[in-house]
């Protein structure tokens, strides 16, 4: 059996299931359930969550209060859409009245297993509670995901991100375990680790990887450095999260050309791990919503309302199998487009095709446009003589806002004539006509972690008499 009758939350999964390495799903009847089907299970879950948060949460109480709701009002997952949502701002304001986890644990502080949290350089870091039984849930469902990608029990897998507070490379490593793969974590982030990690896998062989986009590249840069093709690394399959790098159509051929490997986006937020409950399948159709794990909504950033099909807005997640510190419809701050068009996995579940287009909050607005940084990375990456790094630079020398993108040359040409080439391609797909300023290969900034090629001074400037 694969996890304990339907009835039972949360439920209890098998730890001695895995299904033979030729099947294609890790639970053929959950992944391809009807649309109905899938909805009343769902709802199931959302039901016994509620009651739950309801009984031990007074933060959740009292949201669902002020709203005139309580968890018998939600018969349908139209009535779940009126459950008041939540933000990051809210549970950091929580934490901070009702520390260190915030009056939204949902169990005895004695038993919490594993701390976790943000980094706090966007305001005060958010601790996130598991629980044991929470992480063994989170190792199931990632092991459940990466069988989608093609992830087996033979394979080695390199884990190039920092060990720390950020969820990313535990999650990976839960997983990878759970599937029965051999992990390999090396981690990231220590001067010369880069040159390290490249020894160890010379040495090893691993057949995965898993990283951010940005730091694949540098891997790839440095490997060449040291004369090391990529390619000769002899990786299959590499999977990414923390950025939207893997699902630019551009990166993702970029990284899968210079290591001739599979490059598979995945991830949502920390907060409401297991944070693969969106990725791609071995199909690479754009993000599957694993709906059953982690419910997703698509709701309209203005006015938080769900948008249907074929629509862009924010993911907004609820958790539908966590018991110490569940989120209940918290909103992502992202945006995506999404679908319920067939994928030829087979797997029924909703899916991001163009993945996750980036941050609300890192969107820039300019001279009237919205400008986000993945659309001036897709333009970039079409470019043979550009690097690998850049950076967008917004000021207001005058009245008027200025975009300035530097990028690396790794090539010689003709730089005039490069520049008018990304000028009219960027003017034709952002509609705005950059300032465009060359730097030397290897002088912009490189990352271990998630990139920040951002650098908006507008604030900086005195206004004008």
């Amino acid at each position: 059996m694969i996890a304990s009758p339907a009835a039972a939350w949360p439920p209890v999964y098998d730890p001695a299931y895995r299904p033979r390495d030729d099947q294609p799903y890790w639970d053929r009847a959950r992944e391809t359930m009807s649309a109905d089907e899938r909805a009343a299970h769902i709802l199931q879950k959302v039901q016994a969550l509620m009651a739950w948060a309801w009984e031990r949460a007074p933060f959740y109480r009292a949201h669902w209060r002020m709203a005139g709701l309580e968890p018998g009002d939600v018969r349908s997952l139209d009535d779940f859409a009126r459950v008041p949502t939540i933000s990051k701002a809210d549970l950091r304001a929580d934490q901070a009245v009702h520390p260190p986890f915030g009056s939204y644990l949902c169990v005895e502080p004695h038993e919490v297993a594993r701390v976790h949290g943000t980094s706090g350089t966007s305001g005060r870091p958010t601790a996130f509670a598991w629980t044991r039984d929470d992480y063994a849930r989170i190792a199931e469902a990632h092991a459940r995901i990466m069988w989608s990608f093609g992830l087996r029990p033979s394979d080695l897998v390199f884990v190039g991100s920092i060990f720390s507070l950020y969820v990313g490379s535990w999650g990976t490593l839960a997983g990878v375990e759970r599937l029965g793969a051999a992990s390999f974590p090396f981690g990231a982030g220590v001067p010369g680790m880069t040159l390290q990690a490249l020894s160890w896998m010379q040495q090893m062989r691993p057949s995965a990887f898993y990283g951010t986009p940005s730091y694949a590249l540098r891997l790839a840069e440095t490997a060449r450095a040291e004369g090391i093709d990529p390619q000769g690394l002899g990786l299959r399959l590499m999977f990414f999260s923390g950025e939207p790098g893997a699902g630019i159509p551009a990166m993702k051929q970029l990284i899968q050309e210079t290591f001739g490997a599979a490059c598979i986006d995945t991830g949502s937020m920390g907060e409401v791990t297991p944070w693969m409950n969106v990725a791609e399948c071995a199909h690479r159709t754009g993000m599957h919503l694993w709906q059953d794990l982690v419910y997703a909504e698509l709701l309209d950033p203005q006015t938080l309302r769900p948008l249907p099909f074929g629509a862009t807005g924010t993911p907004v997640y609820t958790q539908l199998e966590r018991r110490g510190q569940p989120m209940i419809r918290l909103v992502s701050g992202d945006l995506a487009e999404w679908t319920d068009a067939p994928c030829p996995c087979g797997r029924t579940y909703p899916r991001f095709p163009r993945g996750i287009v980036g941050r609300i909050d890192d969107m820039l607005v300019i001279r009237g446009e919205n400008i986000y940084p993945s659309a001036v990375e897709e333009v970039l990456r079409a470019f043979a003589e550009v690097g690998t790094e850049f950076e967008i630079v917004v000021t207001r020398p005058r009245a008027l806002d200025e975009l300035t993108v530097r990028a690396e040359l790794v090539a010689p040409c003709d730089e005039d004539a490069l520049r008018e080439r990304i000028v009219a391609r960027m003017k034709r797909q952002l509609g705005i006509r950059p300032e465009i300023a060359f730097a030397p290969a290897g002088t912009l900034a490189r990352t271990d972690l998630k990139s920040r090629r951002v650098r908006d001074e507008r604030d900086h400037i005195a206004p004008t008499a």
